[in-house]
């Protein structure tokens, strides 16, 4: 139950910090998953990769040690405690910051999409994919796990695909969409892992 949880609203830090500080992080897959390792894998070269809402932030020591160039960002002070105790040696590859505000050094290859997309209210979606779009070099992918349903309240929110496509067509093609091996509980079912080039 989320009765007692005081903020409401998911485009507030302490939203998250409160389910952070308690542990209700049912978004939370626990691991890396299969579907990011695999792609890592057959990438063939380690790129300059971005974790937006990074969460706990399991992907980001994973990528390091894979010679990736990650970055990882949250703005609840909570969730970047949280992964920069799972990150270890590499928690200062955390940063708290407004994804709307963060610059990289250069442009990136790659930002990996995971439960971010989902916890943003379908308002801010416009703003999100023209962040995404701002952010890669062409030819840079946006990768990651998306959350389709018809499930009119959230966190997560859920998409419709021919809204997805609306959002990233004009800036991205989809070049990889399939299913997801093993979703968490809130996801089954309702997810694909996608890669959407930049034009």
């Amino acid at each position: 139950m989320t009765a007692d949880f005081a903020i409401r609203d998911p485009l507030q830090p302490g939203f998250w910090d409160e389910r952070f500080a308690r542990n209700f992080t049912p978004w939370d897959r626990g691991a890396v998953p299969a579907e990011l390792r695999r792609f890592v894998t057959e990438s063939g070269k380690p790129l300059a990769v971005l974790i937006p809402g990074c969460g706990s932030g399991y992907e980001l020591a994973w990528l390091m040690e894979q010679g990736w160039d990650a970055t990882a960002i949250d703005f609840s002070p909570e969730a970047v405690a949280r992964a920069r105790r799972v990150a270890g040696e590499w928690g200062g590859r955390v940063a708290e910051a407004d994804f709307f505000a963060w610059e990289p050094k250069r442009l990136l290859g790659m930002v990996y999409e995971c439960a971010f997309l989902c916890a943003m209210p379908p308002a801010m979606w416009p703003r999100v994919a023209a962040r995404w779009a701002k952010l890669l070099a062409p030819g840079g992918v946006l990768a990651g796990f998306f959350y389709f349903d018809d499930k009119p309240k959230g966190p997560p929110f859920a998409i419709a695909r021919t809204r997805l496509d609306e959002l990233l067509a004009p800036h991205f093609d989809c070049v990889e969409d399939e299913a997801v091996e093993a979703s968490i509980p809130v996801f089954a079912g309702k997810e694909r892992w996608m890669v959407w080039r930049r034009k």
